[in-house]
């Protein structure tokens, strides 16, 4: 398994080079990696579809408690199939799709690294390994919403999904680290023994909120919900992997796995069914009166969503199996519409489905396609979608709390659906002939064989439903509820209560479908009602927060160097000088003064009166020297100390420093009093401060015992293991060799930077008129 997800990555790596020597086959050829990836996991059905699941470990932080851990159960088959099986078909789609596009290759390294990101995803079985994975498909999946990065919507749009998808994911990281404290594992099966035990437990509440936050924004659930649409602005072919089959039901699947962890209460009942009632119907609502057949598509996958996530939320046997059946079904038939509606853009350039018309005769096997995955849409056998629809009536119909609600809703969105299928799958094929951008013709067979291939399927599925029932669905049903369950699926189940609400919801979408008109003219009033739904307080949001930046940029980063010290010295003595007090560090003995002798108190002194003498003097010479006077005097403590090599390099620099000082300042005018009186008091009680903070830090520290095991270490393995006597030396050159090359490298940067500004300085800049206030002086300007 670990070499199915990392094949991915390496594939990503090498799709340019594919796209630049096959040119018009590289959609074929990249292809056989998820094909072969899909027939690799065929070999786990019959031991899965037996009860065996299969792990797989590799220590990775082994102290942390992290694993490289892998792990295959139903729930896990049924997305790998999925992101797999629907996965090839899509990048077959894109070569074509997008021929001739200057970023192909590009494009292939993002959609490739999704969908091993999202392999990884689903067959984590560790739950940090699992957030690792979770966070990089919100990284490809960013990229490939902006991959038509020169257009402003698609910039905004991935921006957007990645701001929700992101702010979810933190929720998601705290609450998976409290849920393996609380759990005392990461591990998914050992956390999955301990359901009851996490539920009884008091952060319970704050586990589920902040998964349920995870959950929610990554599946686009209300109020998270309208980062969805927005999202495709991003090529049709990443609508119809990552927004119908693959990255949208990230949410379900987490919930799905974590269900026999923290489903059953009523906080989970109330939270996840309320979410995905309230998403099912906004969604379905809403795609009633968009124009754009992307849009539309996008709207009842919000409302699928929302039912996926009500019916893991009444956690019954009847309901789990319902979502898992709804969750292939969708797949096969939003798939195949999503392809359909890249093709007949493609072809007609246009997707406004009130400009489409007449399309059946130039494009038949599009109709085709289109026709069939409606029909599984709307619910209408042999469809699996009719079975699935069936199944769903049933399981909302013997609901735990409020069955007669939960069934009034989830009857009302489908009939919704029924009227946005034939709007999306109907309408642009057999409505009469309309006036197009472009004369249409029928796709080429790479963007027919994947709408024809999940089409069919849906087909196929709906007539032989016991295959699917018996190798695949058991087995994730068995995998969610964590006890074996049998999942048996018939096409007709005799006239009942459910067949009746199929009937219903038939005819009142046909009604609805044929009042689209009337419906769509609403959709202004609707559009300026959202205005002030969760996409207007994401905007003011993200707007209050640019504004904040651009405040704090301006009072922070304001090119002043004066106020930049100022503000790390009053940080730094706030934050620090409260912990001393605050915590008793200043309560007890700071230190022993007894044992201090006369020529080291008098060489403190000198110190200091030469600290004073450089703040006073007008004079800079003067000032450089009463510098070098404090380095010198402490290289002499440095001496006095047994530290002869600290004293040596003190002496050293402070030497060097002298004669630039001397190079240098006699080309500097005088000081001059370029700061009042007020800002020099200012400036004083600042360096006081941080004078006598650092002071009670060292007095605080030297009064602590210390019981420092490196002390010896160093000095026993110096030369045993260093072959070097200096401690010191072998401490900066070996045991820290690489903080020293960093420290090295650092300075280099800084060097090559200086020799820059000066070479630009000597070609003559044109210089910025921009004069600071009068008694202040810019950084980087002469005195």
């Amino acid at each position: 398994m670990v070499a199915a997800v990392l094949s991915g990555f390496l594939l990503a790596l090498a799709a340019p080079g594919v796209v630049r020597l096959a040119r018009g086959a590289s959609g074929w050829l990249l292809a056989l990696l998820p094909a072969a990836l899909t027939a690799y996991f065929v070999r786990y059905l019959g031991p899965v579809a037996a009860g065996r699941a299969v792990a797989v470990s590799y220590p990775w932080a082994p102290d942390l408690g992290v694993s490289l851990s892998f792990y295959l159960d139903g729930l896990s088959l049924l997305f790998a199939f999925l992101i797999c099986g629907i996965g090839a078909l899509v990048v077959v789609y894109a070569g074509r799709y997008l021929y001739g596009h200057p970023h192909l290759g590009r494009f292939y390294v993002y959609l490739l690294a999704f969908m091993a990101s999202m392999l990884g995803l689903v067959l984590a079985g560790n739950v940090l390994t699992m957030f690792i994975f979770w966070e990089l498909t919100s990284l490809t999946s960013f990229l490939l919403i902006g991959f038509e990065h020169e257009r402003e919507a698609a910039r905004a749009a991935a921006l957007q999904a990645l701001l929700v998808t992101g702010a979810g994911g933190l929720a998601l990281l705290a609450g998976l680290v409290l849920l393996g404290q609380v759990g005392g594992s990461l591990e998914f099966p050992a956390l999955l023994n301990g359901g009851r035990a996490i539920q009884s437990h008091p952060l319970y509440l704050p586990i589920l909120l902040l998964i349920l936050a995870g959950a929610f924004t990554k599946s686009a659930q209300f109020p998270f919900h309208f980062w969805l649409p927005g999202a495709m602005e991003a090529p049709t072919p990443v609508s119809a992997y990552l927004h119908s089959a693959t990255m949208v039901k990230a949410g379900v699947y987490l919930l799905a796995r974590l269900s026999p962890i923290l489903g059953g209460s009523d906080a989970w009942h109330y939270l996840v069914v309320g979410a995905g009632a309230a998403t099912m119907l906004l969604g379905a609502l809403v795609a009633l009166w968009q124009r754009d057949l992307k849009r539309i598509l996008a709207y009842s996958t919000v409302s699928t969503l929302g039912a996926l996530v009500l019916l893991l939320g009444l956690d019954t046997v009847l309901s789990v199996k319902a979502a898992m059946l709804f969750l292939l079904a969708h797949a096969l038939y939003k798939g195949a519409l999503f392809l359909v509606a890249g093709a007949v853009d493609h072809e007609t350039g246009t997707r406004d489905v009130t400009r489409l018309g007449g399309l059946a005769r130039a494009m038949p096997l599009t109709a085709v396609a289109a026709g069939l995955a409606a029909l599984s849409m709307a619910g209408l056998p042999p469809m699996l979608g009719f079975i699935n629809k069936e199944l769903l009536y049933e399981a909302k119909l013997q609901a735990p709390r409020a069955a007669a609600l939960v069934t009034g809703a989830g009857v009302l969105a489908n009939v919704f659906l029924v009227a946005v299928a034939g709007i999306v799958g109907l309408a642009p094929f057999f409505r009469r002939r309309a006036d197009l951008p472009k004369k249409p013709h029928e796709a080429p067979p790479a963007m027919l064989l994947g709408p024809l291939l999940l089409a069919g399927m849906g087909l196929s599925c709906g007539l032989f439903p016991e295959v699917i029932a018996n190798s695949l669905l058991s087995a994730a049903v068995s995998a969610v509820r964590a006890e074996a369950t049998t999942v048996e699926l018939k096409l007709w189940h005799g006239i009942n209560t459910v067949f009746a609400l199929s009937v219903l919801t038939l005819a009142a979408g046909a009604g609805v479908y044929a009042a689209r008109g009337v419906i769509r003219r609403a959709g202004p009033l609707a559009d300026a009602v959202g205005r002030w739904g969760p996409q207007r307080w994401y905007t003011l949001l993200l707007a209050g927060l640019n504004g904040l930046a651009r405040a704090q940029t301006r009072l922070l980063q304001n090119g002043y160097l004066r106020v930049y010290l100022m503000v790390i010295i009053v940080t730094t003595v706030g934050m620090a000088g409260s912990a001393l007090l605050l915590r008793g560090g200043l309560s007890g003995p700071i230190g022993d003064l007894s044992d201090v002798r006369p020529y080291e108190g008098i060489i403190a002194v000198l110190i200091l009166a030469a600290a004073l003498m450089a703040v006073l003097t007008p004079s800079r010479l003067a000032a450089a020297a009463a510098l070098s006077v404090i380095g010198y005097g402490v290289a002499i403590i440095y001496m006095l100390f047994s530290a002869p090599d600290l004293a040596m390099t003190q002496f050293a620099v402070e030497t060097l420093t002298v004669i630039l000082f001397v190079l240098v300042v006699y080309r500097l005018p005088r000081f001059a009093p370029f700061s009042g009186r007020r800002a020099r008091v200012r400036d004083a009680l600042l360096a006081l401060l941080a004078g006598a903070l650092m002071t009670a830090l060292v007095l605080t520290a030297t009064a602590v015992p210390r019981q420092s095991h490196l002390a010896s270490y160093f000095a026993e393995n110096s030369w045993t293991r260093a072959q070097g006597r200096n401690v010191v030396n072998v401490i900066l050159v070996d045991f820290r060799a690489l903080d020293t090359l960093g420290e090295i490298t650092v300075l280099s940067v800084a060097a090559i930077g200086v020799y820059a500004l000066l070479r630009l300085r000597l070609e003559g800049p044109a210089e910025v008129e921009r004069r600071p206030p009068e008694g202040t002086c810019r950084l980087g300007e002469d005195v």
